[in-house]
């Protein structure tokens, strides 16, 4: 089984988007500043817009992108999926003022790794970047919670006929699903089973399709809420 990998010493290239110049030189000198030696993150550019930052995204592969949302031209929520298409390595960290359910629940849909508030503490933000580079999900605890319950207000239904369907899980099947609950990235579960991102993808399709669910943050809540967690050494 593969493990999980190691940042101790990594390079951590960071895409900062956002439509401030104040605040895109803020984060630049604060994380060339992380010289660490377990922790080295090099600001591979900036974008003011999401049309730039896909631009940028394509051209640089960065290993993590800071995000804003409300910005002109193309927000952060159009950015983000089309960031993942240009760049599919990229994990986004949701960098913004506003944490609004209506705007939370669509931006980890569109595939954001974390979403941080810009009152969070530096310290905190360059371990977040680190979590996210390791795959973790990284969620403001007001976010985490608006998430929930946004989730669980259009889900109650399916989550009762989830419970109904979950012995039709292999044990292949439940692996992936833990797994989605740690919010692990089909390239991340893939590189955990030693199997195909394909076949990571069929997988995801079936318990879908079994759990009646309509999407991975759906099959994310209900796992964590049936207690379908992998054990965290």
């Amino acid at each position: 089984m593969t493990k999980p990998k190691d940042t101790m010493g990594e390079l951590i290239r960071v895409l900062i988007v956002d439509d401030h110049a104040m605040v895109r030189q803020g984060l630049r000198t604060f994380l060339e500043l992380q010289k660490a030696a377990d922790l080295s993150i090099e600001v591979a550019g900036e974008a003011g817009n999401g049309v730039e930052a896909v631009k940028l995204a394509k051209q640089t592969q960065p290993d993590i992108v800071l995000l804003d949302l409300v910005m002109p031209e193309m927000d952060g929520i159009q950015a983000a999926s089309k960031i993942m298409e240009a760049s599919p390595n990229s994990r986004i960290i949701i960098l913004t003022s506003f944490g609004e359910e209506e705007k939370v629940l669509p931006a980890i849909r569109a595939g954001a790794q974390g979403y941080l508030l810009k009152d969070i503490p530096p310290n905190e933000l360059v371990q977040a970047v680190r979590e996210a580079h390791l795959g973790r999900v990284q969620l403001h605890p007001d976010a985490a919670k608006k998430l929930m319950n946004a989730v669980a207000a259009g889900e109650s239904s399916a989550t009762r006929r989830a419970a109904d369907s979950e012995t039709g899980l292999t044990e292949r099947e439940r692996e992936v699903l833990q797994l989605i609950a740690d919010g692990m990235n089909n390239r991340d579960i893939a590189a955990k089973l030693v199997i195909s991102e394909k076949t990571v993808k069929t997988h995801v399709s079936a318990i879908l399709a079994k759990l009646n669910l309509d999407d991975r943050t759906q099959a994310a809540v209900y796992a964590l809420r049936r207690g379908i967690v992998t054990d965290r050494d």
